[in-house]
């Protein structure tokens, strides 16, 4: 850490300590929702920080190449859970973490899970489509292997329909009991 970003922070070891392991579970959680780890550290160390740091601050604080730091940055300011910003004074970029979660949350529910979801279904209709046709075949044992695969097929679909309502009540009407996260992370964006 450079002297400046010392005078500028006070830190302990203790305190950098927990950084990092909340970085990590963090990056942990991240990737088990199909994000690189980094992503889910970096966001962790800047949502922990009390103010917006520069990338030369971050790479210490994380023991990362400045490559794999903009690289990252990159893809969280596309996701919106990172944004530039500018400290009087100072030359460099600093950057500060959305502290909304369950804005980070929608989001995600929103751009990805559902565009996956719908995806599938599509695919799931086309394959009914196909199968159905197969139902006029004259062999016994390909209409009985059809209506077999109809049966299935319509429960990937409905499985898919019922996923996506779940997304939207999420997401869209907030009527699931999403009260006390939107309620915490509300109060948690305040606060910063």
């Amino acid at each position: 850490m450079t002297v400046a970003a010392q005078r500028a922070a006070p830190s302990s070891h203790a305190l950098q300590k927990v950084d990092l392991s909340v970085a990590d579970a963090v990056g942990a959680l991240m990737e088990l929702w199909g994000f690189r780890r980094q992503l889910g550290r970096i966001w962790a160390v800047l949502f922990l920080s009390d103010r917006p740091l520069a990338a030369p601050e971050l790479c210490d604080r994380l023991q990362i190449s400045t490559g794999l730091l903009s690289m990252s940055l990159a893809e969280l300011r596309r996701w919106g859970v990172v944004r530039s910003v500018e400290i009087p004074g100072d030359r460099k970029e600093h950057f500060e973490a959305e502290t909304n979660v369950w804005r980070l949350v929608t989001r995600v529910l929103r751009e990805r899970e559902k565009r996956a979801v719908e995806e599938a279904l599509a695919t799931f209709e086309r394959a009914l489509a196909d199968v159905r046709a197969a139902l006029a075949d004259v062999d016994p044992a390909v209409k009985a292997l059809a209506r077999f695969k109809v049966r299935r097929l319509e429960v990937l679909a409905d499985l898919s329909r019922a996923a996506l309502a779940v997304l939207r009540l999420l997401v869209d009407s907030a009527r699931a009991d999403v009260g006390p996260i939107k309620a915490l992370s509300e109060a948690l964006a305040r606060r910063s």
